[in-house]
């Protein structure tokens, strides 16, 4: 744990900055809103996003892996990011934790607890998708499409099984509350371009339909378990970030 925290720190050390950000509070809307921010070649914006959503991608956590005060949730955020050139995902995320750092004066701490979570593994029969080259283009189809490694993949999953089960097919179906971690253990590498056929069944949770198209369709499946998982701690951080 502390050799990993170690490496982060300096891998974020080595991090430029943005050329230009703004931070601004934002008329709250609701957590349907804030489950993902959108990349550019140089850049990055969010509109109403909460804290624990830019802290949580900007270490590349899932939402409860971020603990902290409970208006981490509440308090939301309007922002927007360039660099001078164009530099990697990888590097945008990085340059993100520099920003939430210091607008909010965030200070935190890493450690390892014991929590509920799901594991993305793959299937005794084998994975049923191959990885892609980053240049392919987009696979064409219906369905749930997703690109991205395993690691964004299994972020997805989180999100997508935290929504309840559809009993009104008049009313579109909304995620509710954080979701339980779910950690990528497939072992797979690359760059993954697929389309899940997952349509709401009336009564039927979203773990159920998932883990169905996971086996069938990926050759994938989640396990459940309760066990150690890296989680950050907020000990302290301003609500209103320095001006831009």
């Amino acid at each position: 744990m502390a050799l990993l925290t170690l490496l982060l720190l300096t891998t974020a050390a080595l991090a430029q900055n943005f050329d230009v950000a703004s931070i601004k509070p934002a008329q709250p809307v609701g957590p349907d809103y804030n489950n993902q921010l959108t990349y550019s070649p140089n850049g990055l914006t969010a509109r109403n996003a909460t804290l624990r959503r830019l802290i949580a991608e900007s270490w590349h956590l899932q939402l409860n892996q971020v603990l902290g005060p409970n208006w981490l949730d509440q308090n939301e955020y309007d922002l927007t990011a360039r660099a001078a050139t164009t530099v990697s995902k990888d590097q945008l995320t990085l340059m993100l934790r520099t920003l939430v750092d210091d607008r909010f004066h965030l200070k935190h701490h890493s450690e390892s607890r014991d929590l509920r979570h799901y594991e993305l593994v793959v299937d005794k029969a084998g994975p049923k998708i191959q990885p892609v080259s980053d240049t392919e283009p987009p696979k064409p189809g219906g369905g749930f499409h997703f690109r991205g490694d395993m690691r964004q993949f299994a972020d997805l999953l989180a999100v997508q099984l935290s929504i309840p089960a559809v009993n009104d097919p008049t009313q579109p179906a909304r995620a509710s509350g954080p979701p339980l971690p779910v950690l990528d253990k497939s072992g797979l590498a690359g760059i993954y371009d697929f389309t899940a056929d997952i349509r709401p069944e009336l009564g039927t949770d979203m773990f159920t339909q998932w883990q169905r198209a996971l086996a069938e369709q990926l050759g994938l499946r989640l396990t459940s378990r309760k066990g150690p998982v890296e989680v950050l701690v907020v000990d302290d951080v301003a609500k209103t970030p320095t001006e831009n």
